[in-house]
């Protein structure tokens, strides 16, 4: 039996993404750049590099058996996209385009379709359009119109400038703001969205009081049915897994706060909807604004005065997985021209019973995630001058809520409504371990001899400040597997690690849980006051709902006591493990201060 393969056309951040994506799988894919530049540390990915003509890239398609093309590359690269489309048209495979995220367009910029439309009352010109634009901008400066072209700085674009009739004091080069050219009258841009600094460039040229002409980018299609498109990394794993549902070994899901959502927008929609029979159907699917910005797409259903969506939980274990998240919507004129929207929990939605949470005993138990969510994706459906009252519902809620640790939290009535990325990923206790093994030794092989391990996305950011010299590569998650991890470090002969932790987690590692998932350990509050004890602070915690909580509680003059008595117990459990290293433990508070403790041997 062939493998399963994927072809990815990259060279972008978004091609990155896509390759970061498919390396969660674990399974081999192709990812295909032009010239071979870009620097992307691939494990499982086999990299090709070269332009690929259709009778190329036809053939590489059938030798290596690929059944899906992922086209992530540049927005501008018309040829490729065209080329793409014929061929996966004549071999009748599915295709992925990985979209980038777009601003609304500005009426105060010059919005062009093609390079001749440049304003010819202009007298001077920063192009920053790509050198492969220059011999399409050449017949502008025949016209009288003065042009510099900025590019990158390396030897492969100058000489491609040079071959296009470029002189040396043409070209500005890209190394930070104050290497723009500010002679010109105006600046040249392509709409490269947000992850081509479009925003950034914008806000550069009006700064230097530029007036600004974009070209606008190209409308892609393909010559094939079986044709998506995404514009985040959550929504490209989905895609890929509803066209090659054996590419990941494990799927993932949606979370609670992605269901209601989807829920509210779809009850919106109806709610709005003209009451006769010639309206168009209410759709199946509603495109969902995640956290990140990306949109994916949620099926959703409609019963009478509610739109529902079910909780679809993947192959990660979850109680909730396949139950009915409701929303119904009421809708009233207000005073205030901005939109006003109240989120509301009905039955089956749990409520706060213990400070501690993101809002106060008595609220329903929707996290601030979700209600952010809720607010981003309903405002644009309401106009100004209306108030949006949504209740989101769970009808097996209350019964749910007894398999879950709400009641150990204080949250009674059902269940909470939680998510912070929006989507569930599922991992074995196998497959992650072995993710940590791969990071690690992809660290070593790096070349530094310090490694940073840290729980997630929110510790990684707080403790890099503090390593600015170190590269990427040396940070690496570990999730709940601390114990795991230091076991690895110490088997690859890694000789200096810090340990980065956040509270909820160092309590539990502080009495010897070297996995802290919440599954396994929850959070002892004897143990944290005899810390307490230990560290002179007679703070009260008979009502702690959660550890984070500790931070308002302790006085500020006793928190680096507590902290260090933390770490030394953390220090207890983790050093044996690493006999041959130094080992750092940072305890991190939620505002990113940091408390330390080093050993050496």
């Amino acid at each position: 039996m062939h493998a399963v393969m994927i072809l990815v056309f990259g060279g972008t951040t978004e091609g990155r993404k896509a390759a970061e994506v498919l390396e969660e799988a674990g399974t081999t894919f192709y990812y295909s750049t032009k010239t071979g530049e870009q620097d992307i540390s691939l494990h499982h990915g086999v990299r090709t590099d070269g332009a690929m003509d259709k009778a190329s890239m036809v053939s590489f398609c059938t030798k290596h058996n690929i059944r899906l093309v992922v086209d992530a590359a540049h927005p501008f690269a018309e040829k490729l996209h065209e080329t793409i489309s014929e061929v996966v048209h004549e071999l009748n495979l599915p295709v992925v385009r990985y979209e980038r995220i777009y601003p609304p367009r500005d009426s105060d910029i010059i919005w062009i379709d093609n390079y001749s439309e440049v304003p010819h009352h202009i007298h001077s010109l920063l192009a920053t359009t790509g050198v492969q634009s220059i011999s399409k901008l050449k017949p502008l400066e025949a016209e009288g119109i003065k042009i510099w072209y900025r590019i990158l700085r390396r030897e492969s674009s100058i000489t491609l400038a040079h071959q296009q009739g470029a002189t040396d004091e043409q070209l500005c080069f890209y190394e930070d703001e104050d290497s723009m050219n500010t002679e010109a009258e105006a600046i040249l841009l392509k709409e490269s969205g947000l992850s081509g600094g479009f925003i950034e460039k914008v806000a550069a040229a009006r700064k230097k009081g530029m007036r600004i002409i974009a070209l606008k980018r190209p409308q892609l299609s393909y010559a094939n049915t079986q044709c998506s498109t995404v514009n985040g990394p959550h929504g490209l794993r989905r895609m890929v897994e509803r066209l090659l549902p054996e590419f990941y070994p494990l799927h993932s899901g949606l979370t609670t706060g992605t269901c209601a959502t989807a829920a509210a927008i779809a009850a919106t929609l109806a709610f709005q909807r003209p009451g006769n029979a010639t309206s168009a159907p209410l759709p199946a699917e509603v495109p969902v604004m995640l956290p990140n910005g990306e949109t994916i797409s949620v099926t959703v259903g409609y019963g009478d005065s509610y739109a529902y969506c079910i909780k679809e939980a993947g192959d990660d274990p979850d109680v909730t997985n396949g139950v009915e998240v409701r929303a119904s919507v009421t809708m009233d004129a207000t005073p205030d021209s901005e939109p006003y929207i109240i989120i509301k929990g009905g039955k089956g939605v749990g409520h706060f019973t213990l400070p501690g949470f993101d809002f106060p005993p008595g609220e329903a138990a929707i996290n601030k995630a979700p209600r952010q969510m809720m607010v981003q994706n309903l405002k644009p459906l309401i106009g100004p001058h209306t108030m949006l009252c949504v209740t989101i519902s769970v009808p097996k809620g209350i019964e749910i809520a007894h398999r879950t640790f709400n009641p150990r939290l204080g949250i009674e009535g059902g269940i909470s409504i939680i998510g912070v990325s929006g989507i569930v990923k599922p991992f074995s206790e196998e497959a992650f371990i072995d993710s940590i093994r791969k990071c690690m030794e992809v660290a070593k092989a790096s070349g530094t001899n310090h490694v940073v391990i840290n729980s997630g996305g929110k510790s990684e950011r707080f403790i890099k400040t503090l390593y600015p010299a170190l590269p990427q590569q040396a940070f690496v998650e570990y999730g709940n597997y601390i114990g795991e991890t230091l076991k690895i470090a110490h088997q690859l002969d890694i000789r200096h690690i810090t340990l980065g932790v956040m509270l909820g987690k160092a309590v539990k590692l502080a009495e010897g849980h070297l996995d802290t998932h919440s599954k396994k350990v929850t959070m002892n509050k004897d143990f944290i006051a005899q810390m307490l004890q230990e560290a002179g602070c007679k703070t009260d915690i008979t009502d702690l709902t959660l550890a984070r909580e500790l931070w308002e509680r302790i006085p500020l003059s006793q928190t680096e006591a507590f902290a260090h008595v933390v770490i030394r117990h953390c220090m207890k459990h983790c050093q044996p493990l690493l006999p041959n290293a130094i080992l750092d433990i940072v305890l991190i508070d939620e505002k990113g201060k940091v408390y330390e403790l080093k050993t050496k041997n």
